[in-house]
């Protein structure tokens, strides 16, 4: 009874989406099934190179750095020069760099690759989220991102328990085969995919507006509190599971299934939730209430039982919910604010906020939980999350131009 609801609310969901969202959605599901070394790096960097927490969180760093110059130069490249070879360029050299990375032990030249390869697998980001509405026909681009999102969880799913079986084989295979599908993936839209400079040629020449992201004041503010939140977010798959691994005593194995929990659920409730609750409340709202149950799941990872399965477990579960109920409405106000003008310049704003959190939250979690230990670092992002919920309350309190937080 409860597949068939699910087909049935998929057959809804995701009729009238255009051939090429599919396709796209295809790739997203191939490249994600690769993304399997960043899970796993600071273990690649503790257990295998015989590094220390600190320099796995400097490695970790350093991708966040050249994630931050990936979304800036790929949002500006992909309003220049279109997001299809942007997203070709990017896949398939971030792919060769990938497996270049498994051959190299010496530590610092794996702290300039780790740039490097950042840059371009960041690059892809805003130029895919262009992709996604460039392709979408009207008035499905809101399903059409839903579907590249089912994609993006199902991939991670398949590739987080495939790396934690490889990674308890042998850690450089992790970094081949993600850099190889990394390339497949390239190729892929280079085949499958068309065009678009004509239709998107067409479409910003409707829009009515170029107004840069920096030039909106409530999209900034918005922003801001978004960083905060992904820099806590990204935490529960940085530093988490070396957390596992050390003082829980899980193995690779282990671990890579807890985090697979994470896209399971995802991918099979998250459009059916949707679907029934969008209607009901502001997105503001269902925002805060997933700010409040990821915080919840740090909370989940301080409670002092000798329960730590059945804790891990619960902390994926409460963050789960927490992603499924904040990102679709994060993700539907982005692509509100924005149209063909801008549309590269606003989506490397909204990953700008991801490679941001990437460079503040590894270093900074890995240093607390070095000096001040894991509990330290659970309650503060806990208490940081807290906060942030009523940031967002706040923020829709205010008054601007629609759309605003509470016209989601």
């Amino acid at each position: 009874m409860l597949l068939k609801l699910i087909i049935n609310t998929y057959k809804v969901s995701f009729t009238g989406l255009s051939r090429e969202t599919w396709l796209l959605s295809m790739v997203m599901l191939i490249n994600r099934s690769g993304y399997m070394a960043i899970p796993f790096m600071s273990l690649y960097v503790t257990q295998s190179l015989g590094e220390s927490a600190e320099s796995a969180g400097l490695i970790i760093t350093l991708f966040g750095i050249g994630s931050i110059v990936g979304s800036s130069v790929g949002g500006k490249f992909t309003d220049m020069f279109g997001f299809r070879p942007v997203q070709i360029i990017s896949a398939v050299t971030g792919g060769l760099m990938f497996i270049f990375f498994s051959t190299i032990t010496h530590f610092y030249t794996l702290c300039v690759l780790s740039l490097v390869i950042s840059f371009f697998a960041e690059a892809f980001r805003p130029a895919n989220f262009a992709a996604i509405a460039g392709y979408a026909r009207e008035g499905t681009t809101t399903r059409s991102y839903s579907l590249n999102r089912l994609a993006t969880n199902l991939g991670w799913t398949v590739g987080v328990s495939l790396g934690g079986i490889i990674a308890s084989y042998n850690y450089k295979l992790l970094f081949i085969v993600d850099g190889s599908v990394s390339i497949i993936a390239g190729l892929c839209i280079l085949v499958l995919l068309p065009n678009t400079k004509v239709l998107i040629r067409k479409e910003a020449g409707q829009a009515e507006s170029n107004v840069k992201p920096w030039q909106d004041p409530f999209f900034v503010k918005f922003l801001v509190l978004t960083t905060i939140f992904n820099t806590s977010f990204f935490t529960m798959f940085r530093i988490a599971p070396l957390f596992f691994k050390e003082h829980w005593h899980f193995d690779e194995f282990l671990i890579g299934i807890i985090l697979a929990i994470n896209g399971i659920i995802i991918a099979a409730f998250e459009m059916i939730m949707i679907s029934r609750i969008e209607k009901r409340r502001s997105g503001i709202f269902y925002i805060i209430v997933g700010v409040i149950l990821i915080a919840c799941s740090y909370v989940m990872l301080l409670i002092p039982l000798p329960l730590q399965l059945l804790l891990a477990i619960l902390a994926i579960l409460f963050f789960t919910f927490g992603e499924m109920f904040a990102m679709p409405f994060i993700n539907t106000f982005v692509i509100s604010r924005s149209n063909a003008l801008n549309r590269g310049l606003y989506a490397a704003g909204f990953t700008l906020s991801w490679s941001i959190a990437q460079v503040i939250g590894p270093a900074l979690g890995f240093l607390i939980a070095e000096r001040f230990g894991y509990d330290t670092l659970w309650a503060g992002i806990a208490f940081i999350l807290f906060l942030c919920a009523y940031g967002y309350y706040r923020l829709s309190l205010g008054k601007d131009n629609t759309p605003t937080l509470e016209n989601l």
